[in-house]
């Protein structure tokens, strides 16, 4: 990652049409659902119904569209292009992204509907006789749907496209981005500008929601506890304390905040989990397991059209799988943008195996291990427990520990779980509305801290004023109606990155296709023969330092890039050649050519520790110097050192045709799009 500068908060700024378009909308909103209760409820109700009747199917049929796409583009040709330039490397190990990716995409909704769900679904399904053997098993099917691969792959699309447009081309970490295939340039203005008010509109509410739900249940909890008046007052100082520890989070930034409240997150809820699952019935709830993970993959085709064409529960599909799709819908710029945030370097096939696998894995032995435990409750004549379970669903996590062990140190967990729950879902909401409403000059870095402080307040008052007023349920209803346009948006967001992959596929074509030569079958006459076995081996085993690799940059590379320079000039092409000095010296020859996508071929010195097998180094040198290409995707991995004139001259010139190759195969293909010229340089 790119060392954050000290002089961002000057270099960023806000992005106002974008930032002000949603805190009118953000006010309107919150004024509209206080002032107006009823008549807003009535209108947003009449809406909701609308939706569910007209575009149920659609619903149905977009989530299984998106999953497909983005298991197909992850396991063809495009998975191995990275999100990133070639050169670069994850920000974060595996554990670390995989507790990310959990705490930012399930947060506090786990632990309100683990018990809450699974039960319903079996006391009142939406076919089928209930408080069966079999209704317990499609009550975990319906859950297992609802919190499983359809969802995140929402997210995941979202988070890939993201990812791929800002660090692979160097545009700015917003849904506009995306559209840049379809839209070119015309991103920058009202389209773009629409596409963002409506995901930091979407995003607001998707967060203020769930917090919504959590202080309502976590003021439960503090009430079970330590008999803590469930009211506004309580519920407002419990807003209060997490948007301070969320503010204090955001403000650290995703390495240090974001990250250790994670996976603190991760290992609370694991313990949490194999408590339940060794204090209560293992041997059970282990076959269970197996059962349902069967289940659901066996039927997961026919669970995901099934509409009930033929007898319609309305009422079931909008309180459960239709408000899901939407919600997952309008949580998709929220997640997919943070996802995007700590998944540069790696690859699109390991982003689309990491965000579907990770997070369905422990999702399935969370929901089956609680769900389970509590149906084998209700099946064995605790049916106060289910009937309580399923009317008042924020104390149903509370009335399930008491049938453990150690309850009083397991209620505790939960709090303290959901609480961290709380924040790292305000904080990563907070640095996701930040970067929404800012202009970056860095992609790699963040919006200023003022803007995440000022983001992560705005969430707490939204939630506060919607709990005093009794809103909550429309905000709930509004994120739903939020899901329909951004549903849209989001065949959009397939269409451009399939265009820019289409793009990506050209370049490794014309790598192949290409007439030009290998650099290790050139002479200096340009011949075919291999260079001397001395030559070839003095320059595998020299490890240069700075001065030499800079002698090496002025009296070789320069000259060679001159000469192609001239040579191009000659030919009417429009050629700039830069020279940087300093502490990253670097030469870039950049070549105009219209309005297709330009050509540069840069030199950059890059230093690496120097091996323990190198005897031609300098006695104590602990670091040697590379002198790498690096093209518009970022480096090409090999090194220039050693090389002579002509053979750098050469090496320019196949990069040109190759280049040159690309852009006629592109060309020709149907539906051609021209990427922006954004080379990116490499880390320090």
């Amino acid at each position: 990652m790119h060392p954050q500068h000290t002089d961002d908060a000057s270099r960023d700024r806000l992005n106002p049409v974008v930032f002000y378009g949603s805190a009118i909308g953000i006010v309107l909103f919150a004024l509209w659902t206080m002032l107006f209760t009823e008549s807003a409820g009535a209108v947003i109700n009449a809406i909701l119904g609308w939706i569910s009747e007209s575009f149920g199917w659609y619903y149905f049929l977009a989530v299984v569209i998106y999953l497909v796409f983005v298991i197909v583009i992850g396991v063809s040709r495009f998975g191995k292009i990275k999100l990133g330039p070639e050169h670069a490397k994850p920000d974060f190990n595996m554990v670390s992204w995989a507790a990310m990716l959990f705490s930012a995409g399930i947060g506090i909704d786990l632990l309100f509907f683990c018990i809450a769900e699974p039960v319903t679904q079996f006391l009142a399904p939406p076919d089928g006789e209930a408080g069966t053997v079999q209704a317990a098993r499609h009550a975990m099917e319906i859950t297992f749907l609802h919190w499983g691969l359809s969802g995140w792959g929402i997210y995941t699309l979202v988070g890939m496209s993201l990812a791929f447009f800002s660090y692979r081309h160097n545009l700015p970490l917003t849904i506009r981005s995306a559209l840049y295939p379809i839209f070119g340039k015309r991103i920058d203005g009202p389209i773009g500008h629409s596409v963002d008010i409506a995901a930091v509109l979407g995003t607001v509410f998707g967060i203020a929601t769930s917090l919504g739900i959590g202080v309502i249940q976590l003021n439960f909890g503090l009430n079970y506890m330590f008999n803590v008046p469930e009211n506004t007052l309580v519920q407002a100082a419990l807003v209060v304390m997490i948007v301070f520890f969320a503010t204090v989070s955001a403000a650290t930034g995703v390495e240090k905040g974001i990250r250790r409240l994670s996976e603190f997150n991760m290992l609370l809820a694991l313990a949490l989990l194999l408590f339940v699952l060794f204090s209560g019935k293992t041997l059970f709830l282990l076959n269970a397991l197996v059962l349902n993970v069967g289940d659901y993959f066996s039927h997961f085709i026919d669970l995901s059209m099934n509409t009930y064409a033929f007898a319609p529960p309305t009422d079931w599909l909008n309180a459960w799988t239709l408000f899901f799709w939407a919600w997952w819908i309008a949580w998709g710029p929220f997640v997919g943008l943070f996802l995007a945030r700590i998944s540069r370097g790696r690859t699109i096939r390991e982003f689309v195996a990491g965000t579907l696998i990770l997070p369905l894995a422990f999702m399935m032995a969370w929901m089956s291990i609680m769900g389970n435990s509590a149906i084998d409750m209700v099946m064995n004549g605790a049916s106060a427990f289910g009937d309580t379970a399923m009317n008042t669903p924020a104390s149903s996590i509370y009335l399930f520990l008491e049938s453990l062990p150690w309850t009083g140190l397991t209620t505790i967990v939960t709090t303290i779980l959901a609480i961290v729950f709380f924040v790292t879902s305000g904080d990563s909401g907070a640095l996701v509305l930040s970067n929404f409403t800012s202009r970056l000059k860095d992609v790699n870095s963040d919006a200023p801290i003022w803007m995440r402080i000022l983001w992560a307040a705005v969430i707490g008052v939204l939630t506060l004023a919607l709990l005093m007023a009794g809103g909550l349920s429309a905000l709930q209803s509004a994120v739903v109606i939020t899901g329909l346009p951004f549903s849209i948006v989001l065949f959009f967001m397939m269409a451009g990155l399939l265009k820019a992959l289409r793009v990506e596929g050209y370049k490794e074509d014309s790598l192949r296709a290409s007439l030009s030569g290998h650099l290790s079958g050139r002479t200096q006459a340009g011949g075919r023969n291999p260079r001397s076995l001395h030559q070839r081996l003095g320059r595998a085993m020299s490890f240069p330092g700075a001065k030499q690799a800079r002698r090496f940059l002025d009296e070789t590379v320069h000259p060679a890039m001159e000469a192609v320079s001239e040579g191009l000039r000659q030919q009417g092409v429009g050629v700039e050649l830069q020279e940087v000095k300093g502490e990253d010296p670097h030469l870039a020859l950049n070549v105009s050519l219209g309005d297709e996508q330009n050509f540069t071929y840069q030199v950059w010195t890059r230093q690496f520790a120097t091996p323990s097998f190198a005897r031609r180094a300098p006695q104590g040198q602990a670091r040697y110097y590379r002198l790498e290409v690096y093209l518009l995707e970022g480096s090409q991995g090999y090194d220039l050192m050693g090389y002579t004139q002509e053979q750098v001259i050469e090496d320019i010139l196949d990069q040109y045709e190759r280049h040159l190759h690309f852009l006629h195969m592109s060309r020709e293909a149907p539906g051609s799009v021209t990427m922006p010229d954004s080379p990116e340089q490499p880390p320090a």
